[in-house]
């Protein structure tokens, strides 16, 4: 998988007056997974019931689990993100959704948070705190602190079936050189795994990314409002009704995420 999948066409990043308001705290909720790797589904099932708590997938076996509650302050939006690695590829079974892209991005982040290596499954939440992502309760934690911390406000809408506007304006105190990123993520995709650690199993999956790609990068030292219009082409095999856009903006020293929108095409 290419991080140009999508194949974003940029027709402007201009900088303007700050307007305009977000009244939901959002925290951007990236699980670096595998379906090779037998400690993961716990993980993915956690993430499943943060992208969309009420779904259950058909034929599923984790009903129960499923259905815990997810306890979050009112007000907070998370936005889940599934990146597939692809270091588990050779150990029996290959991932159809795993990319050199999200092992990469992983291990930025282990390099930031000063780790001796990486592993699956790891949740890291608005790019500033890793935990094992299975815990569900330090999962919790995390994003409560995180969405009392200050953010951007990024606002994030379909112009036409085909088009996209974004904006971001009032980036926190602080804040360096920062991207901006889109992911594409889909939703209620399932694997029947005939290999590797988890042969014989059917696993579900939520909020997959199935692209990422950089719209461009923002100067804190100007200030204003960051806006664009883009052209999305969605590959054929994507089901639309299960994608998300996910657009959020990284800092690029620290790694933290200044903030965030998403929006169904």
């Amino acid at each position: 998988m290419s991080a140009v999948t999508a194949r974003i066409a940029i027709f402007g990043l201009v900088a303007a007056a700050a307007s305009g308001a977000h009244a939901q705290s959002p925290v951007v909720v990236e699980l670096f997974t595998s379906e090779g790797c037998s400690s993961c589904p716990p993980a993915d099932q956690l993430l499943s019931r943060l992208d969309s708590p009420r779904y259950v997938p058909p034929g599923s076996n984790i009903a129960g689990r499923a259905k815990q509650a997810i306890s979050l302050p009112p007000g907070v939006e998370v936005i889940a993100l599934g990146e597939h690695v692809d270091y588990w590829d050779e150990l029996g079974w290959k991932d159809r959704f795993s990319s050199p892209l999200f092992s990469a991005r992983q291990q930025d982040y282990g390099k930031a948070f000063h780790l001796e290596s990486v592993y699956t499954p790891q949740i890291v939440v608005n790019g500033q705190k890793e935990v094992l992502g299975s815990e569900s309760r330090a999962v919790q934690d995390a994003i409560t602190k995180a969405a009392k911390d200050p953010h951007a406000q990024v606002t994030l809408s379909m112009t036409s079936v085909q088009t996209f506007s974004y904006s971001v304006s009032k980036l926190p105190p602080g804040s360096h050189e920062a991207d901006i990123l889109l992911g594409v993520a889909e939703g209620r995709l399932v694997t029947p795994v005939y290999g590797g650690e988890n042969n014989g199993r059917q696993l579900v999956h939520a909020a997959v990314v199935r692209s990422l790609t950089s719209l461009g990068r923002l100067d804190p030292k100007r200030p204003g409002e960051y806006s664009g219009v883009a052209q999305l082409n969605l590959r054929q095999d994507w089901v639309r009704a299960n994608l998300k856009l996910v657009l959020f903006v990284q800092d690029r020293t620290t790694r933290r995420i200044l903030g965030a929108a998403s929006v169904r095409p």
